[in-house]
C-alpha cells in the first residue's frame, strides 16, 4: 500500500474504496476537510444499494492499493458508520465526534480557541487561513518535488539448455589392398625354383586382401561454461509533475503602501 500526498487526494474521487481485506466498500465521492486546519480528514464513500448512501471513513491510514484506495477498517464497520449530513465539505464537531468514537479514535473537543475555516473566521491579528493564528507575518509555502528511486523487478532471464541435431560430413582416408600380377622370366638364378615340383600339375595359390573399414563413434566433449551475470547501467529519466506555490499580493484600498 502506497502513501498518498495531500495534494493528490481529490484525484482519487470516483476510485474504488476497499477494506483492510481487499473487499470493495464503494466508490469515493468526496473529500471532507477538518474545520480547524482545512486539511483533508474524511473520505465520503458511496455505499448501500446503488450507492445511494454515503459513509465516512477517516483519511488517516488510507493509501493507494493499485487503482483502489485501501482503508484500515472492515467493510461492515464502514457501512455501519453514523449518518451525517453532506453539506459544504466540512463536518460539524458533534458529527466528527460520533464518527471518531465509531472508529475507536480519540477526538479533541471543539473549543473557542479553534478557528472555523468553514465559516471564514479570520480570528485574531495575524491569522493565516492555512493554519492557526500567528504573529503579524504571513507564511508563504510551496510544494517541492521530491524525486527518488526504488528497486523493482523488471524481468527475469533464464539459462535453458536443449539438444539440437546437426549433420556433420568429414573425410577420412581408407586403405585397400589390390592384386597385382607379376611375371618373372626364367633365369639361371631362379630355374631351380621353377623346376621344383612335378613337370605338369594343377595347383592354386590364394592371396588374402585387406582394406580399412570406417568406424564411427561419438564422444561427449565439454566445450564451454555459460553463466548469467548482471551489469548496472545508469540512464537519466525526466520526471514532470505539478507543484503548488502560494503567492502573496497586497490589496491596499487606501493606496498607502509604498
Amino acid at each position: 500500500m502506497t502513501d498518498i500526498q495531500q495534494s493528490t487526494w481529490e484525484e482519487w474521487i470516483g476510485a474504488d474504496v476497499v477494506d483492510d481485506s481487499g473487499t470493495k466498500i464503494g466508490s469515493l465521492t468526496n473529500i471532507y476537510m477538518d474545520r480547524s486546519t482545512g486539511q483533508p480528514e474524511w473520505l465520503a464513500v458511496s455505499t448501500g444499494m446503488f450507492g445511494t448512501k454515503s459513509s465516512f471513513v477517516p483519511i488517516s491510514g488510507a493509501g493507494a492499493d493499485g487503482d483502489a484506495l485501501r482503508v484500515p477498517y472492515a467493510k461492515d464497520l464502514v457501512k455501519d458508520a453514523p449518518n451525517v449530513d453532506e453539506e459544504d465539505g466540512y463536518l460539524e464537531p458533534d458529527e466528527e465526534q460520533r464518527l471518531y468514537q465509531h472508529y475507536g479514535q480519540s477526538y479533541e473537543p471543539w473549543t473557542d480557541d479553534h478557528v472555523d475555516v468553514a465559516e471564514g473566521d479570520v480570528g485574531g491579528p495575524g491569522h493565516d487561513t492555512s493554519g492557526p493564528s500567528t504573529d503579524s507575518a504571513m507564511t508563504r509555502s510551496e510544494e517541492e518535488l521530491q524525486v527518488g528511486t526504488r528497486s523493482v523487478e523488471a524481468g527475469r532471464v533464464r539459462l535453458r539448455k536443449y539438444v539440437v541435431t546437426e549433420n556433420v560430413t568429414t573425410t577420412v582416408p581408407v586403405r585397400k589392398e589390390k592384386v597385382r600380377v607379376e611375371r618373372e622370366p626364367i633365369t639361371d638364378a631362379n630355374i631351380g625354383d621353377a623346376l621344383d615340383g612335378p613337370d605338369i600339375s594343377e595347383e592354386e595359390h590364394e592371396v588374402v586382401l585387406h582394406e580399412d573399414q570406417v568406424v564411427v563413434g561419438k564422444e561427449t566433449v565439454p566445450k564451454e561454461r555459460v553463466r548469467l551475470d548482471t551489469d548496472t547501467v545508469i540512464e537519466d529519466q525526466t520526471v514532470t509533475d505539478d507543484v503548488r506555490k502560494e503567492r502573496i499580493e497586497v490589496d491596499d484600498d487606501n493606496g498607502s503602501v509604498a
